[in-house]
């Protein structure tokens, strides 16, 4: 009888134990709120613009050569050098193109003297036809004499002219301004009127011009989003970028588009007119331009590293609800302005994209959303123990 209290004791702390196991079910926990930063999309004004390759050439280019045949007696100016327009290049030989000018000069004095002559003689037929002192035969005559000595006044004027203009020929000067390369020919040298090589050749370099080719394909884009209206293209600054890709200091405009596509390229030609006062650009130089192409006065951009690709190409991105839930989005994106993308589809204004933290979220996931740029709150925890 001594043991059964004993045996009931361990009885009854076996049966405790039994339930005490048994009571120990697995529990539900729930998954911690992961963090994200967002970025909330708004819409902005937006001045398209495409960078296009293009070459350089000179604004005006002159080939001088001359009117008139003769030897060069003296070059006047200096080879690589800056000319105004009407400054003498060369002096030609013009002892016969003087002599000529006299020649003629003289016979315009004759052809005055004969016309005094005439004129008196008519003024004095004139007289005397009112009295019957001559025939009317007489003077008719007298009449049509200084008609003819007129005529030959004018003759002779216009031969003079003639030879003056071809003696000032024979000293040649600049049709333009601009800067002048090397001279073909040296003192003595014969050259004659119009010939084929030219004695020099002069380019305006200020400002310069940049041709440019476009590709129909991106001018037949560009009506689409933007409609036919093209022209406001030309108010657009154009930034001209250098070989070594540093930009150049003058901004350009667009003065030029054509009208017609290059069959053999597939592309537009364009022109840009740029400022260069240091003449830092040369003609035939490669250089690229951005050139504003149109305007957009609602554009959604959103940053690049929001929005992913498949293998396939397609875009997507991760927005936060209004509910702090996760939602997956297939967007449509046109062409990257800068680090963002230009969202046309799949995305508007007041969404807030998710841009850090997508490897550790799933649609449908609740997430704590930071606004990019914002001091992040304090996670639960971290709270609890600051305040105590």
């Amino acid at each position: 009888m001594s043991n059964f209290p004993l045996l009931r004791l361990s009885a009854v702390l076996w049966t405790a134990g039994l339930l005490a196991a048994c009571s120990k079910a697995p529990v539900a926990v729930a998954p911690p709120v992961q963090a994200v930063t967002v970025v909330t999309l708004q819409t902005e004004p937006l001045t398209l613009t495409r960078e296009l390759p293009g070459r350089t050439s000179p604004f005006l280019v002159a080939e001088v050569r001359p009117q008139v045949t003769g030897l060069v007696n003296a070059r006047l100016f200096t080879e690589g050098g800056l000319v105004k327009a009407g400054d003498a290049l060369y002096q030609l030989d013009d002892a016969s193109y003087r002599a000529e000018a006299d020649s003629a000069r003289a016979a315009l004095a004759r052809a005055e003297a004969a016309h005094e002559s005439a004129r008196l003689k008519a003024t004095r037929a004139a007289e005397l036809i009112k009295i019957h002192a001559i025939s009317t035969q007489d003077h008719d005559n007298a009449v049509a004499a200084l008609r003819e000595a007129e005529a030959d006044v004018g003759v002779a004027r216009a031969a003079l002219k003639q030879t003056e203009v071809r003696l000032g020929y024979s000293r040649i000067a600049a049709p333009i301004a601009g800067r002048i390369g090397k001279s073909t020919v040296t003192p003595g040298a014969l050259v004659t009127a119009n010939q084929v090589e030219p004695l020099a050749t002069i380019q305006q370099l200020d400002p310069i011009h940049v041709d440019l080719s476009q590709s129909s394909g991106e001018l037949l884009a560009l009506r689409k989003a933007l409609g036919d209206d093209l022209e406001s293209a030309k108010d657009y600054p154009v930034k001209v970028l250098l070989e070594d890709g540093s930009e150049y200091g003058h901004e350009g405009k667009l003065t030029f588009a054509d009208v017609s596509v290059d069959p053999a390229t597939g592309s537009v030609a364009l022109r840009v007119v740029v400022p260069n006062p240091e003449h830092l650009l040369l003609p035939g130089m490669y250089v690229r331009a951005r050139v504003g192409s149109g305007r957009l006065e609602q554009a959604l951009l959103a940053p690049q590293r929001g929005i992913s690709r498949d293998p396939k190409g397609n875009a997507s991105a991760m927005v936060v609800d209004t509910d702090g839930k996760v939602e997956a989005r297939n967007v449509q994106v046109a062409r990257t302005v800068g680090d963002r993308w230009l969202v046309t589809g799949g995305l508007q204004a007041g969404d807030r994209l998710i841009v850090e933290g997508l490897q550790k979220v799933r649609p449908g996931a609740v997430v704590n959303a930071t606004e990019a740029g914002a001091a992040a709150a304090p996670a639960p925890a971290a709270a609890a123990a600051a305040a105590r």
